[in-house]
């Protein structure tokens, strides 16, 4: 029996107790849950849900736990019901109802932990969003891990989510980038503005190349050229950097499809409906103050031109346009200040920006060698970049340990712990399980021993106190996966899965899954490899909503 079904029949319960004293039925909740207790002698599960309706009918809660416990100890699979405290009720599952799991999930596979919780919910989620004129830095990767890992887990939990990257290819940025590429073509030092590192002589050479004759024009045709390929050249390395490093977006989109598409003149029109636009000293200004901005802002600019802020209200609009009915934004650190004027800005166009905008802030990255922070680049000179955490860790580590800790922390991510070989490496003990359960199945296929089929199954036989332990840890993914996308925590489910593994070893170290020489292959055999197979399932499934492989061998 998993929590969710031992959820529906608490629920089932409350309804026959309300019906049998003819209770105001209007008072039960559609949906309730069941947690662990966190003393194992106090049951399997424990559910707060007498408390929690006892006051809407006027029942003292232990008459109605009471009652609640009568209806549930006649269920099949529920071993027994106690009422501890002021209501609340302590369950145990008999052997057979809690083993029945270890089918449940093996027969699930990869949808196992899936959920509807957020169908109907169309997310838009932006994160890294780098413009063009360097590789991804370390902040940036921070982003691409967890809000890949974050996408995955929405999909995972029933919303239709777009991931998009937003960036601009014109602008002073770019400007600098341009010149700088042109001075190193010439080998001439950077502006003092621009860019350095190897990765400009790099696409300086490249662009050299393509056009041989780019340093034969003159200075502002020969920086045009520098820009429009320079660009080209950056923006499809950083898209292949994050392919190789797992994470693809839906939509790439450049800031300058809004000006061409007069989708600035769209958003200023919207706002003046809506009674938020005023003009002074010949600039256009969006009132935010009237939703708790800190000030009022310029949208365009008393000589014509339209600021970054309105490029920021015309995207705001075209994702709304498009039929997202939440848009998610990942910022850096240095990014507090936006948050106020976001959502004062989704106000103005007539949102909640509670219901239509949400901003997640990450914190800063170092990677650490022998305890001091890496400050330089091979590749891009002041800043360490994707290719320099991949180089230093691999991918799997990196993206593992970018996502196990909540983004709104500061974390060093050590290079001699994240290579180690040892359980006290995260990645390396959770990848470990996943290696040892596929070792067991091909190990148990060498001596004859299958699951047998489902039918068969015997899940009464998992009775010793390490596989319960297990059971539970696996009953609680659905839950995990739900909070941690509800909350925007994937690190919820890496810590998750150390959890798992902790089991799962105990387990392993237990209760012996292959038969032994000559020993006949039993009932008790078969029971454990289905729960071994079922551990193999959700390290799997839990890896790969961080972007991290489930190796069989290691």
């Amino acid at each position: 029996m998993t929590p969710a079904k031992l959820a529906e029949a608490v629920l089932a319960a409350a309804h026959a107790v309300f019906q049998e004293r003819g209770l105001d039925q209007s008072a039960l909740p559609e949906t309730t849950a069941v947690e662990r207790p966190r003393n194992p002698e106090h049951g399997d599960y424990a559910s707060t849900v007498a408390l929690q309706l006892a006051k809407k009918v006027g029942l003292p809660p232990r008459e109605l736990a009471t009652g609640l416990a009568d209806q549930l100890t006649r269920i099949p699979g529920i071993k027994s019901v106690e009422i501890a405290g002021p209501g609340f009720l302590n369950i145990r599952l008999d052997p057979a109802a809690a083993g029945q799991l270890a089918r449940a999930v093996v027969e699930a596979g990869k949808a196992y932990g899936h959920s509807e919780v957020f169908a109907g919910q169309k997310i838009n989620l932006e994160f890294v969003s780098a413009n063009p004129t360097g590789p991804v830095h370390i902040g940036g990767v921070r982003w691409a891990a967890v809000g890949d890992a974050l996408s995955r887990l929405l999909r995972a939990t029933g919303a239709e989510v777009g991931t998009e990257y937003y960036f601009n290819d014109a602008g002073s940025q770019i400007d600098r980038f341009a010149r700088s590429l042109l001075a190193a073509a010439k080998g001439e030092p950077a502006p003092e503005d621009g860019y350095g590192g190897a990765y400009i002589a790099d696409i300086a050479g490249a662009v050299v190349a393509k056009r041989p004759d780019v340093l034969q024009l003159d200075e502002a045709a020969a920086q045009e050229v520098f820009r429009v390929e320079g660009v080209a050249l950056m923006f499809d390395e950083i898209k292949n950097s994050l392919a190789d490093f797992g994470v693809r977006f839906d939509t790439y989109f450049n800031e300058k499809d809004l000006h061409d598409r007069g989708e600035l003149d769209l958003a200023l029109d919207r706002l003046r409906e809506q009674g938020r636009i005023f003009e002074s000293e010949g600039a256009i200004w969006l009132r935010s103050t009237d939703f708790g901005d800190d000030k009022d802002r310029v949208l365009r600019k008393s000589n014509g031109e339209w600021t970054y802020f309105a490029a920021d209200c015309a995207y705001y609009l075209d994702k709304r346009e498009r039929g997202f009915d939440r848009v998610v934004i990942m910022l850096g650190a240095d990014h507090h200040g936006y948050i106020g004027r976001l959502r004062a800005m989704a106000a103005c166009f007539g949102d909640d920006p509670d219901k239509t905008l949400e901003i997640l802030i990450g914190q800063m990255v170092n990677l650490v060698r022998e305890g001091q922070p890496m400050r330089m680049s091979k590749r891009a000179g002041t800043v360490v970049t994707l290719e320099d955490l991949v180089d230093a860790i691999g991918v799997d580590a990196a993206r593992y340990a970018l996502a196990r800790y909540s983004s709104d922390s500061p974390i060093d991510i050590d290079v001699e712990l994240w290579t180690r070989a040892s359980r006290d490496n995260p990645v390396y003990y959770v990848q470990y399980v996943a290696a040892r359960t596929a070792s067991v199945g091909r190990n148990a296929a060498e001596v004859g021993l299958a699951r047998g089929d489902a039918a068969a199954f015997r899940p009464e036989l998992l009775a010793h106190e390490k596989e319960n332990d297990l059971l539970k840890a696996l009953g609680d993914y659905p839950a995990v996966l739900a909070s941690a996308a509800e909350l925007r925590e994937p690190h919820r489910v890496a810590r998750y899965l150390e959890d798992l593994a902790g089991s799962y070893h105990r387990f392993y170290d237990n209760c012996r899954i292959l038969p032994h020489g000559d020993e006949e292959i039993t009932d008790l055999h078969r029971a454990r490899l289905w729960l071994n197979d079922a551990t193999r399932t959700v390290i799997a499934n839990g890896l790969e909503l961080l972007g991290v492989s489930a190796p069989e061998r290691m």
